[in-house]
């Protein structure tokens, strides 16, 4: 049952649950928002300000297992979940993060940053992540943001194969992005628009003018497997946010490495190909990857072979391009293409200037 606060504010009970660990979580260095402490007081309670203009007002969003936290150390947001002391999720995870791999810039899974076990009950251990937004928030808005997304997706994936793991709902939700180059001043943990404190919009660089690019990375392996080497592995199942997939059932055996083909192809269908009208370049990889037999699908590997061949045919141009909404109306294609001729030119010249800073720190450093 959902409990009332002080002053009559509600805090919902996932909420309790996250106020009722504060104290741990701060004794292992991260710090819940105001509104999760013990001793919370609402501040529109001591201050003129209306209730919907004060941070703490937000509610954690429903999410049970999951909870936002800053880092005490160096005020770095990040992602505490909630999971089972030995359970699937957690070894793989940190099997995707061990020393020996977590450096290779093909491996895009979530980071580790850290594991520590409850204090009460040993049962439950709480998995530290950087925290992530949606693949696509914000909007993607050039074409070669979409090339960037395709590159490291379909990387990432030829990776986790490559170690045997197979994710099983690598579906829109499940595929976030490390945003901070593109928030340079931070964001609201929940009102993701918003700056930290709550007083403003938060300030945005597209992502075409950012220098390294934002990295995109695979989240939760809640339902994946581990298949050891040289073995293949065959699941039964079906969970899993995706439920297009043809072959998911609960009693007959597939395999969970060509599902995952499909869900990357159905996400690079629906979100991408559906949604702009200039990403026809995609098409035919997004329908090999979602043929109904999968036997008829290409693996992760000639995936990506298929994907760098198709990518080598697009021009400089085509790659700067503004990305144009399959709903836009009223601007006729040639408007885009003049759009994106004058964004292209700043924003490479944005991405130059810090590359070229990022190469005199490192010589400075020599």
């Amino acid at each position: 049952m959902a409990e009332i606060g002080r002053d009559g504010e509600r805090l919902e009970d996932h909420e309790v649950r996250w106020r009722d660990r504060q104290a741990l979580l701060e004794s292992k260095g991260y710090m819940l928002r105001s509104r999760l402490h013990p001793e919370w007081v609402p501040s529109w309670t001591t201050t003129p300000r209306n209730p919907t203009a004060c941070e703490d007002f937000e509610p954690l969003p429903l999410r049970p297992d999951l909870v936002d936290a800053t880092r005490i150390v160096d005020n770095q947001l990040v992602y505490v979940k909630r999971v089972a002391t030995g359970g699937e999720e957690l070894k793989i995870a940190q099997f995707l993060n061990r020393e020996v791999v977590r450096n290779d810039s093909h491996n895009h899974s979530v980071p580790v940053l850290e594991v520590f076990q409850d204090d009460e009950d040993p049962a439950i251990s709480y998995l530290v992540m950087p925290f992530l937004r949606l693949m696509d928030d914000p909007p993607f808005s050039h074409v070669n943001d979409v090339l960037e997304f395709v590159d490291q997706t379909l990387e990432g994936l030829v990776f986790m194969h490559s170690q045997g793991v197979a994710h099983r709902d690598c579906a829109r939700k499940n595929l976030m992005m490390d945003s901070s180059a593109i928030y340079p001043k931070g964001y609201h943990p929940v009102q993701l628009d918003y700056t930290p404190d709550f007083t403003a919009r938060a300030p945005m660089i597209p992502r075409l003018g950012v220098w390294p690019p934002v990295k995109y990375y695979f989240v939760d392996y809640g339902i994946s497997v581990r298949a050891p080497t040289g073995e293949q592995a065959l699941v039964i199942g079906d969970l899993g946010i995706d439920q297009e997939v043809p072959e998911l059932s609960r009693t007959v055996l597939y395999d969970p490495f060509k599902v995952d083909v499909f869900i990357i192809g159905n996400v690079f269908k629906k979100e991408l190909c559906e949604k702009y009208t200039n990403l026809d370049f995609l098409k035919p990889l997004a329908e090999t990857m979602t043929a109904k037999r999968p036997e008829g699908r290409p693996d992760a590997e000639d995936v990506l072979k298929q994907w760098y061949h198709l990518r080598a045919g697009i021009s400089f141009m085509g790659r700067g391009g503004v990305l144009r909404p399959t709903n836009a109306q009223g601007s006729p294609p040639i408007i885009f293409d003049i759009i994106a001729f004058l964004r292209l030119g700043i924003l490479l010249s944005r991405r130059m200037m810090a590359w070229t800073l990022h190469w005199l720190k490192l010589t400075c450093r020599d």
